[in-house]
């Protein structure tokens, strides 16, 4: 009685697999390190063959063709990468740069409750002035046009708001706060 062994159907793709990888891979590997760094190319190298490990049965007889093929699209697919990587690196970058570290939540608080309460001190004229040049983002004379005045006299309130803004908010304490103590009467 003769006993005959079944050959499993993985073992001829293996065999055919290896014969594939020891013939080529010095060859795209050769492409690969022509076209980038050392690390990159023994990956791309390892990404080409697992993508002919996957379709052997699309690979043709003649193979050194389409696995450079299946090379320059994934050194594409890491040149791609490499970019939306350096992109998300500078957003990142750009983003870190420009919030930056900043105080505690509460001071800002603090500090525009403050600004808030030395631009309601301000007239109507005043804050008008203000708030077209710094919120809007008016020059001098186009914010003059929209206060319905000329550019030197609106120049003027602004100076003034400034001014007076300056004043409100460099004082430590405010007015609210400070006790009022009589002035001594002097003898007469």
């Amino acid at each position: 009685m003769r006993v005959t062994r079944s050959v499993p159907a993985a073992e001829p793709e293996a065999s055919r697999f290896t014969a594939l990888w020891k013939e080529h891979a010095p060859r795209v590997l050769a492409y690969a390190q022509r076209h980038t760094d050392p690390e990159t190319a023994h990956e791309v190298v390892s990404e080409t063959f697992l993508v002919a490990w996957r379709r052997l049965s699309d690979v043709p007889g003649e193979p050194l063709p389409w696995l450079l093929v299946v090379a320059r699209n994934t050194l594409a697919n890491h040149r791609r990468s490499g970019y939306r990587q350096a992109m998300l690196q500078s957003e990142l970058q750009r983003l870190t740069d420009v919030a930056g570290h900043g105080p505690a939540a509460e001071i800002p608080a603090v500090e525009r409750q403050a600004m808030l309460a030395a631009l309601a001190a301000l007239t109507a004229t005043e804050r008008e002035a203000l708030l077209l040049v710094a919120w809007d983002g008016l020059g001098t004379a186009q914010a003059a046009h929209v206060a319905g005045c000329s550019a030197p006299t609106f120049a003027v309130r602004l100076h003034r708001a400034r001014r007076r803004l300056r004043e409100a908010t460099a004082d430590p304490e405010p007015a609210s706060l400070r006790i009022q103590t009589p002035c001594p009467r002097s003898a007469s």
